[in-house]
């Protein structure tokens, strides 16, 4: 494609139009001089288009297969031109990219090398929501050696980006926990209890305990030997995430300090505050030395990972989250059981990312927990509906609306109470929590049932 620029109207107006009055001002003068000044400027214009058109085709265009970044993050978009060609000077670079990136520039001006070898240049874009995107099409374009056209062409491209979430705003709560890193500067940490694996065999001590002797190492040494043991340090520790329904709901989103409140003051549905929640734990579980394992589910089990560790086992479970949306389907807490069931052999700590407002879903998981509480140690993480509180708790209402709203929020929250009270009878722990702070919590509550060794 190619398309006039401003240079050329300009030029047009300064000698076409001029010449074309010069018949009126002169009779005398034959009409033919009306012409000289527009068919100058357009032979003018035809040669510097004819050098202008094809020069492109040398030149070659390519971005990286996959771009890594996080969300409302600034990320960088790799892309490498080169030119075949040692006429091409400068080429204008255009991208296309969806309407949930925000792109910082909206083309680049780049000197591709002409010796064949690849020169890089970074597009910088801000993405706005998690997820999978692909590009396929790039512009590139050339001013005319007079400036008088520009000439644009479309190729094609191969790329992904990949948008994770973003876990540093819910990772600064926990900075000390993050920050402890081989043997110097950790902090002491009370643990309760001796611990339950066994480590090896000593001599008997004054003051220990009848339990601790181990009579057949006693039978055969002819003294009293004493068992000694350490805390477990590989625990599976697993996350199951909701992705029905009821995840969709809008909650706020947690604004960055450092920007301005309208870009940090919109909301995000609550499906994405567990699977920040869930990969912090995540993190956290391998600062501890467990093994972390994520399932999510809905209707059925839509992904399950077994518990693992390393970094290796970070990145799949963090391919596993990014592109998850909800499903518009009624979670099945009995499905999902008989999955856990078959799935899992060994005690673990299952935490639930879900909501139980619901009267026939909380009656569901009621018989889910009955099945799974006397294998698993079990906590449910739910976060506070909008409004949801004790009666006397906030601002006092100043109309009768706002009496009534304040009655329905105390029955529903009752009502979670309720079902928080069963759980509790078959050893599930139920907590109630604000979405802001679903991450913070959910690494509390993991790090008190690793100290207790409640596990």
């Amino acid at each position: 494609m190619i398309a006039p620029r401003p240079r050329l109207l300009l030029w047009f107006a300064l000698l076409g139009l001029p010449s074309a009055l010069i018949p009126a001002l002169d009779p005398s003068l034959p009409t033919g001089w009306a012409l000289a000044g527009p068919l100058l400027i357009g032979t003018v214009a035809f040669l510097d288009a004819a050098l202008v058109v094809g020069g492109l085709k040398h030149v070659s265009l390519r971005m990286a297969p996959v771009t890594r970044c996080s969300r409302d993050r600034a990320a960088a978009l790799a892309l490498e031109i080169r030119s075949e060609a040692a006429a091409v000077r400068r080429v204008r670079v255009g991208l296309s990219l969806p309407a949930s990136l925000r792109s910082f520039q909206e083309e680049l001006w780049v000197h591709p090398p002409s010796d064949g070898i690849w020169g890089r240049v970074d597009w910088g874009f801000e993405p706005k929501e998690r997820g999978q995107f692909h590009i396929k099409r790039a512009r590139l374009g050339m001013r005319s050696r007079l400036g008088l056209w520009d000439h644009w062409i479309s190729q094609p491209v191969e790329g992904e980006i990949r948008s994770y979430p973003h876990l540093a705003l819910d990772k600064r709560p926990l900075a000390a926990l993050f920050l402890n890193r081989g043997s110097l500067g950790l902090h002491a940490q009370r643990q309760v209890g001796q611990g339950r694996e066994f480590e090896k065999l000593r001599e008997y001590v004054p003051g220990d305990s009848y339990d601790e002797i181990h009579w057949k190492a006693t039978a055969k040494r002819g003294q009293p030997v004493t068992k000694v043991f350490q805390l477990e340090r590989t625990q599976e520790v697993y996350v199951f995430i909701d992705a029905s329904r009821l995840s969709s709901r809008t909650v706020p989103r947690l604004g960055d300090p450092r920007k301005s409140g309208a870009e940090s003051a919109c909301e995000e549905p609550l499906l994405d505050r567990y699977l920040t929640a869930g990969l912090v734990l995540g993190q956290a579980a391998e600062h501890q030395g467990d093994l972390f394992g994520l399932g999510v589910f809905s209707d059925r089990v839509q992904t399950f990972i077994r518990a693992g560790s390393g970094s290796a086992h970070a990145h799949v479970c963090r391919d596993a989250l990014y592109r998850l949306q909800c499903q518009s389907v009624s979670p099945d807490f009995d499905e999902l059981g008989s999955f856990i069931r078959a799935r899992l052999r060994r005690r673990a700590l299952l935490l639930y990312l879900t909501s139980l407002d619901d009267p026939i879903h909380a009656e569901t998981f009621l018989r889910h927990a009955k099945l799974l509480s006397r294998q698993h140690l079990m906590v449910v993480m739910m976060a506070r509906p909008h409004g949801v509180a004790p009666l006397f708790s906030g601002d006092v209402p100043a109309t009768s609306d706002g009496v009534y709203e304040k009655l329905g929020a105390h029955l529903r929250w009752q009502s979670l109470q309720e079902h928080g009270r069963q759980l509790e009878k078959l050893g599930v722990a139920f907590q109630l929590v604000e979405p802001g702070s679903l991450g913070l919590e959910l690494v509390t509550r993991y790090m008190r049932v690793k100290n207790r060794q409640m596990l």
